[in-house]
């Protein structure tokens, strides 16, 4: 949201005006700065200048060659006053002043008393590159940084007052069991909660607990779990009933909940939690973002992904294989990916043997990619083709939609297989297709990705503890930070034709320009 800071010219334009008086405002700034130190260190609260930096920024803006704008502090990730629970029935804006509001000592600093605690007011910062040549992309809620969500001293629930649930939504993914297995752990034995629920098939057992009896969760219980795939409670889709879950939290005494799935769980955790808000009902809801097509906005990557292109790229050298042993060979692979190509760019840039990546963001033309294939088995006899589910649909589109409104996509991949067997008939060459489907998001977590799971968890449970609600958590920068749910839902994020990671995939792969979207990049 952008408002114009002067609705008319002072003098000339509001450029000419904006120049003039930005020495101004920038002494106003300074001012207001040094004065808000002063006042927060006379209410002994330690290291001000970060939170008020973060508030300055909130409202003061940005300056841009065109005009001055000033982006809505509420939309600002550093805006966590309505997502605290101590601050949450207030309608104020801006930083949480945890050292105020938090009055419980961290059970760790009893235990560990030399172990390092964050300073609650440490900021990420959103934009870290100086000269950016890519300035006008980024996202500006996080402009201003974000709350880093490790361990604090002070905390603001009482560990034996915390009755904790997960849930797990949507499809699988792996390294489901893993979060599952941390959060528990950490709960049990880093905070000394004992009342720690499983609920099972999603919100579904939120909104119906007799039908989907929760489990009771201990160490005993996840000591092993995180061998093998899937989750054992069961991830399901639909159900949510904001108000009936809120009414099954109260009856079950549930006062802190993590909510671990992708945009629309975290998107119906956001809604619970103005359920909540509108009751008055104290509950820490923190999410734990989950998407194996790594389409979480803001965040590095989500849990599982790489798991799943360690997986791809496995069965992408199955098709070189193929491709291989035959006379004018094309192996092709349909990958996870209905929005985003970032599995099927990441698998290919992992094997690097891949010759073509087809993602949802490139429209490319048959003709096209018959000439990359005709071209490519000239050179050397064979060829590789890494395609994502949602790639090519202006070729395959169904004009479907499914019972909860989503689009039926059409099998670009069987349509491309047809194609380039139909066009390579004539010359005795065939194509190799492979659907590997579930099985990249259904296997055991690999030893990096079971780190990266330990990382979240552990975070999600600290920020839960500091009395967070309405937040998720996630790696910015790879630093672990808290970002409020309702940006988290506010679209997915998808491959740039613009970034290195895509561009270092064309270069890897050889493909010619008319197939990088590239050539509709500029056109923008």
């Amino acid at each position: 949201r952008e408002v114009q800071v002067f609705p008319r010219p002072l003098f000339g334009t509001r450029q000419s005006a904006l120049r003039a008086h930005w020495p101004l405002f920038e002494q106003m700034a300074a001012r207001f700065a040094t004065w808000g130190a002063g006042w927060w260190a006379k209410q002994g609260l330690k290291a001000p200048l970060g939170a008020l930096a973060a508030g300055s920024a909130c409202a003061a803006g940005s300056v841009s060659d065109r005009r001055l704008v000033r982006m809505d502090s509420r939309e600002c990730a550093t805006n966590l006053k309505p997502h605290h629970v101590a601050t949450w029935q207030e309608g104020s804006t801006g930083l949480v002043a945890e050292r105020r509001i938090n009055k419980v000592l961290n059970p760790m600093a009893q235990e560990l008393p030399t172990l390092n605690f964050l300073n609650p007011d440490e900021l990420v910062m959103g934009h870290i590159i100086l000269n950016d040549s890519k300035a006008g992309h980024r996202d500006q809620a996080l402009k201003n940084g974000c709350v880093r969500g490790n361990a604090c001293k002070d905390i603001y629930w009482e560990p034996k007052e915390v009755r904790a649930a997960i849930v797990t939504c949507g499809g699988l993914c792996p390294g489901l069991n893993s979060i599952i297995r941390e959060v528990t752990n950490c709960l049990w034995h880093q905070y000394g909660v004992r009342s720690i629920l499983g609920i099972q098939g999603g919100y579904n057992g939120l909104s119906d607990p007799e039908e989907y009896a929760p489990i009771d969760l201990q160490p005993s219980i996840v000591r092993e779990i995180h061998h093998k795939g899937g989750s054992i409670l069961k991830a399901g889709r639909g159900g949510f009933d904001a108000k009936k879950i809120c009414d099954n939290l109260e009856a079950m005494g549930i006062n802190m909940l993590f909510t671990v799935g992708g945009d629309g769980t975290q998107g119906a955790a956001h809604l619970l939690y103005e359920e909540a808000l509108r009751r008055g009902m104290k509950v820490s809801i923190v999410g734990v973002p989950k998407s194996i097509d790594n389409d979480i906005l803001f965040f590095d990557k989500t849990f599982g992904f790489d798991t799943a292109v360690a997986e791809a790229s496995d069965i992408i050298r199955n098709a070189w294989v193929e491709a291989t042993s035959c006379f004018k060979g094309v192996g092709i692979v349909k990958l996870m990916g209905r929005d985003a190509g970032f599995v099927a760019m990441n698998a290919a840039l992992a094997s690097t043997i891949v010759d073509l990546v087809l993602i949802p963001e490139v429209s490319v033309s048959m003709e096209d990619i018959m000439l990359h294939v005709d071209a490519t088995l000239k050179d050397k006899n064979f060829m590789v083709i890494a395609v994502a589910e949602g790639a090519g649909q202006e070729h395959v589109a169904t004009g479907k939609n499914d019972s909860t409104g989503h689009t039926i996509y059409g099998d670009i991949g069987t349509h491309l297989r047809d194609q380039i067997n139909s066009h390579l008939k004539p010359e005795g060459g065939r194509s190799f297709y492979i659907d590997p489907s579930y099985i990249i998001r259904s296997c055991t977590i690999r030893a990096n990705d079971h780190i990266y799971c330990t990382r979240l968890a552990r975070d999600a449970v600290h920020t839960a503890m500091r009395g967070y609600t309405g937040v998720v958590v996630g790696p910015i920068h790879n630093v672990i930070v808290l970002v409020p749910s309702k940006l988290i839902a506010m679209g997915k994020r998808k491959v740039s034709v613009n970034s290195s990671a895509w561009q270092s995939c064309v270069q890897t792969c050889n493909m010619p320009f008319a197939l990088t979207g590239l050539s509709q990049s500029k056109k923008k």
